[in-house]
């Protein structure tokens, strides 16, 4: 192809390049979306590339040259922007929202810990109550699952460390699954989520009861103490962004309710991504720690300061950045 030509197919690109270039330099902020620059960039540098080989003219290697130049700049403060909005969402924005949403997580949290303890209670009196929930089959599982005697979990426990990285998959899969019904089932008026926090509730809660009366206190608790501090919080904020999108189809106020849902929608993605952190944390305690062959003190300690640190993490990040 020759040079004329080439320009001629390209030319347009490379104009509507410097535009792009122009308003992310000036910083403007009437910048449109520029989502596609990363690829436009690309694109660029094949350009410059093919120049080169087929010898097209200086001018116009040069001019591709300080396109390409400027474009890696401007990639290289758009990364970093990324990883800042990322970092002030870890520090400040997932916290506030948590602390600016009390009320949703508060109900959430009512639902789910409070059949939880209740249960566990019942049915560590009561044993047999544990049939109203789990079949006889998915009881004689928890049992030999958490048998002592089995050396599955605490001290004795082995686990390949190819098998370690199946179940994270595993855990991943489960855990994002159970946060996404809590949420999305909040659009049934907010009963979904609800209904969804107390289920998980009674059936932790009463494996808990079940499995403590049967002595299993140290496998058991040893195996879910650590991931349960993001695992199980995950959930109620899962379950609490589901209350926030049934309470807009409720009381949508002056809005109409498909606006109220989108505004309510779009606030509870903070808590979302959240959501979803935790539970991408939770699944790589419980495949690479949960397990591990380690006593029992050494195991609730490390809980113990997982819990410590969530409700440290959730109540207190972000207070010294802004007024709440």
């Amino acid at each position: 192809m020759k040079q004329q030509q080439f320009e001629a197919l390209r030319r347009a690109d490379w104009q509507q390049f410097e535009q792009h270039l122009e308003q992310l330099e000036a910083r403007s902020k009437h910048t449109r979306n520029l989502d596609d620059f990363p690829k436009r960039y690309r694109a660029l540098c094949q350009d410059k590339a093919l120049a080169q080989s087929r010898a097209y003219s200086n001018a116009l290697v040069e001019r591709l040259g300080q396109l390409v130049s400027r474009g890696h700049q401007q990639l290289y403060r758009h990364r970093s922007r990324t990883l800042s909005r990322v970092i002030g969402f870890l520090l400040a924005e997932f916290p506030r929202a948590v602390r600016r949403e009390w009320r949703a997580v508060g109900i959430a949290s009512a639902f789910f810990y409070g059949p939880a303890l209740l249960v566990g209670t019942l049915i560590f009196f009561f044993p047999e109550l544990i049939y109203s929930l789990m079949d006889a089959e998915q009881v004689r599982g928890m049992e030999q699952m958490y048998d002592p005697s089995a050396r599955r979990f605490g001290e004795g426990a082995l686990r390949e460390s190819d098998s370690n990285w199946v179940m994270f998959g595993h855990y991943i899969s489960n855990n994002i699954g159970i946060g996404f019904r809590t949420f999305a089932t909040g659009l049934l008026l907010g009963i979904g989520s609800l209904f969804l926090l107390l289920f998980n509730g009674l059936v932790i809660g009463g494996v808990a009861g079940y499995l403590s009366q049967l002595g299993y206190v140290e496998t058991f608790f040893g195996f879910v103490i650590a991931h349960g501090a993001f695992e199980l919080t995950a959930i109620t904020l899962a379950g609490a962004a589901g209350l926030k999108l049934g309470w807009a189809l409720i009381a949508p106020g002056a809005l109409s309710r498909l606006q109220a849902l989108q505004q309510a929608a779009q606030q509870s993605m903070s808590l979302v991504y959240g959501v979803i952190l935790f539970l991408l944390i939770a699944a790589f305690i419980e495949a690479f720690w949960s397990s591990m062959n380690l006593a029992f003190s050494t195991k609730l300690m490390v809980g113990a300061v997982m819990w410590l640190w969530v409700g440290a993490y959730l109540g207190w990040m972000g207070r010294t950045h802004a007024t709440q």
